[in-house]
């Protein structure tokens, strides 16, 4: 049995994770750590895993997070690197749902997250959570930072284009048009999540420039091996859960009788939490709720030169506390579907 810990267990990725993990047949749950709430069962809190999980919150002094095999932070940006070095030092693997180990330019992290970076070491070494493109390493990884939500949409959505020799598509003017659940904002008091300010209403934001947009163009630049260009726009929609991700690019002259269907069925060939569906899809965001299931829809309108992706995911797995048991199971040489296998909630 794998032994997980679990840093900042009270917000909605934290509980996300005790809802996967609880129910994965090789993990065995040690700790789960608040400072606030230390000593509350965790099933007072959350009354959803009332039978499932027996544990309650316990400060990060009490909690032997350095007897784990694995330790998962769910926390704001800034406290895993206070406490990784001491953790990997002791054999135990990290994964951090933040921004710690994302971007690889220590320069980048400071100016987007206004804080200096605690240990750049392990930065350097981290590997990027997408199991999609970055399997091996994640096999052999000590740290992992995990992606954000937005970006393992965009990712895996221009993935098939950006991963060939020559490029298909203008990869200088690729445009993200991108819409997130409120839930993506954490659990936390905030003016422009209650629910009269979010209900019926549907507002962009963060287009002068998104703490996301530095690591999802690192990442695609990646795929590509190629310098890209990317426009990303933020949208936050009335609903709890979901990301729905329009993605747009312009199809080269020398690619026009690319079939991107098949390209798109060929490249993701093999994932089980990617569903590329049939041409002519409009994937929904309920159709993905509370699994670690992406599905992907190409469209080319009027059989012109744009190419329009359509992605969703569930920001609080797939885009977070599922992709990190996908990557832990990578780590430990499980099979990648262990614990994940959720069938989607509908309605």
């Amino acid at each position: 049995m794998i032994k997980v810990g679990i840093v900042g267990g009270t917000g909605y990725t934290g509980v996300e994770l005790l809802r996967l993990l609880a129910a994965h047949p090789e993990v065995q749950l040690m700790a789960i750590t608040s400072r606030k709430e230390d000593g509350l069962p965790v099933a007072d809190m959350y009354p959803s895993l009332r039978g499932h999980v027996s544990l309650a919150f316990s400060s990060p002094d009490k909690a032997k997070l350095d007897q784990c095999d694995v330790v998962f932070f769910a926390t704001p940006h800034g406290v895993a690197m206070a406490q990784a070095r001491e953790l990997v030092s002791k054999g135990v693997k990290v994964i951090d749902l933040a921004a710690d180990f994302r971007l690889k330019d220590v320069a980048v992290f400071e100016k987007w997250y206004g804080m200096p970076h605690a240990c750049p070491e392990l930065l350097e070494e981290a590997v990027y959570g997408l199991p999609e493109i970055n399997r091996e390493a994640i096999s052999t990884a000590r740290v992992i930072g995990l992606p954000g939500c937005y970006p393992t949409s965009m990712q895996l959505g221009y993935a098939p284009l950006l991963a060939q020799a020559k490029p298909l598509v203008n990869e200088s003017a690729l445009i993200a048009d991108c819409k997130s659940g409120v839930s993506g904002a954490g659990r936390k008091a905030e003016v422009h999540t209650l629910l009269a300010e979010a209900a019926d209403n549907f507002k962009a934001y963060g287009v002068k420039g998104h703490r996301h947009l530095p690591e999802t163009t690192q990442g695609l630049q990646a795929i590509a091996g190629r310098k890209i260009g990317l426009t990303f726009v933020p949208h936050l929609v009335p609903m709890i859960r979901g990301i729905h991700s329009t993605l747009y690019a312009t199809i080269l002259p020398e690619a026009r009788e690319t079939d991107f269907q098949a390209l798109y069925e060929n490249h993701f060939a093999e994932e089980k939490f990617v569903d590329v569906m049939p041409s002519g899809s409009h994937p929904e965001t309920r159709s993905v709720r509370a699994s670690n299931t992406l599905r992907i829809a190409v469209h080319r309108p009027e059989g012109g030169d744009l190419l329009v992706i359509l992605v969703v995911e569930d920001n609080l797995v797939k885009g977070a506390a599922g992709q990190g048991v996908q990557c832990m199971n990578i780590m430990f040489g499980l099979d990648e579907t262990a614990g994940l296998m959720h069938i989607p909630v509908l309605p």
